[in-house]
């Protein structure tokens, strides 16, 4: 996607250097266009804990390549063994919810371990890390393509007028490699000559929605209005609302989805107005060991995030506290939406209903294991 006209990906490697890393730091956007290299295993783990990368499939990703940065800092093949484990470890502990942080890893500890050389191992990882985005690249845009119908259709029945679309969080390009989960199908409409107006939600307590979403959707030149958090159900109560697409990042096989917290109260104003409520994923995001969302284990971040805000203050990115010093604050970043209330999946793959048997229907080589695991 594109920054002042400038085509963009959300991590790359340095185009002189493939030692470094670079990625954009989200922690400074709107206001500011910051890239930052990253270097080590260190590093990636402070890019995704502290939110410099965010969205599931970029912290992905990001840990990818920490364990690329793994097989650099080591001088052997038996040193690399032991702290490719300890790598493991670091990255995992930085974002428990996002489940492609473990998909990622694992994918990456079979790849190496499958080559001998130390320089063979430094090479594979560094491919399989590549080998991630571009994958990620091509599975945004064809859940983009998958869910363009339902806008499109939408679009029909309106007569042309735009189709009101809400959105929570960012589920855009700059949480995947490019194009996004929840936005690709927006894009994609966009860029076919559809009208389209989103509804974004701030989505507090980082405001990703504020920030991120609506600095995405202004770059692209879609119209767009932001919104506090809990207007979306009086904006769904009077009819401007015509669908909602979110992102997840973790979904279990049954259908269940944690997403950015506040989600499951879109979900049920959404049932009660009888809007439609799609989750868009890339396959990447299923848990094929989990059943039940509400054991999906669920990150409780910084109250510090809750009680102070960051902005733009005289040309000046700077935090204000917003409650009394003395009040406690709790910051759950996620929560689970029942596959109940959602009317379908948007996947890589093409939709389906959010239920094992509609996610099984499209991954039909996921049922051995699923029945191994009810056995």
């Amino acid at each position: 996607m594109k920054i002042n006209g400038q085509s963009y990906h959300s991590i790359w490697l340095h185009p002189t250097d493939k030692n470094i890393v670079q990625i954009i730091d989200q922690r400074f956007l709107p206001h500011q266009l910051v890239i930052k290299d990253l270097k080590t295993v260190n590093d990636a783990c402070f890019a995704i804990k502290e939110m410099l990368v965010r969205g599931a499939p970029l912290i992905g990703a990001t840990a990818a390549y920490g364990m690329y940065f793994a097989s650099l800092e080591v001088n052997s093949v038996n040193e690399l063994e032991t702290y490719l484990i300890e790598a493991n470890e670091k990255l995992y502990a930085t974002r428990p919810t996002a489940i492609n942080l473990q998909w990622a890893l694992q994918r990456q500890l079979k790849a190496i371990g499958a080559v001998s050389s130390l320089e063979e191992k430094r090479g594979t990882a560094l491919q399989t890390a590549q080998d991630i985005c571009k994958e990620d690249i091509e599975i945004c845009k064809n859940i983009g393509l998958h869910g363009l119908p339902l806008i499109e259709e939408v679009s029909r029945q309106k007569q042309g007028e735009p189709v009101n679309i809400l959105t929570h969080c960012n589920a855009g390009w700059i949480a995947t490699v490019d194009w996004g989960t929840a936005t690709s199908p927006i894009y994609q409409a966009h860029n076919k000559g559809i009208a389209v107006h989103v509804w974004v939600d701030e989505t507090r307590p980082r405001n990703q929605g504020a920030k991120i979403t609506a600095w995405e959707l202004g770059e692209h030149g879609i119209p767009h209005t932001v919104i506090v958090d809990n207007a979306g159900g009086h904006l769904m109560q009077h009819g401007m609302v015509d669908m909602c697409i979110v992102g997840t990042d973790r979904t279990t096989y049954t259908g269940d989805v944690a997403n950015k917290i506040g989600t499951y109260l879109k979900a049920l104003a959404a049932k009660d107005n009888n809007v439609p409520f799609y989750v868009a994923l890339p396959s990447t995001t299923i848990d094929w060991e989990l059943q039940d969302g509400l054991t999906i284990p669920i990150e409780q971040r910084d109250s510090k995030e809750v009680t102070h805000i960051q902005g733009l203050s005289n040309k000046e990115i700077t935090k204000v506290q917003l409650t009394p010093a003395k009040s406690k604050a709790a910051n759950y970043a996620f929560d689970v939406t029942p596959a109940r209330l959602i009317t379908a999946l948007i996947t890589e793959k093409g939709i389906c209903e959010s239920s094992e048997a509609g996610i099984l229907n499209l991954f039909p080589e996921k049922k051995q294991q699923v029945y191994e695991q009810g056995i």
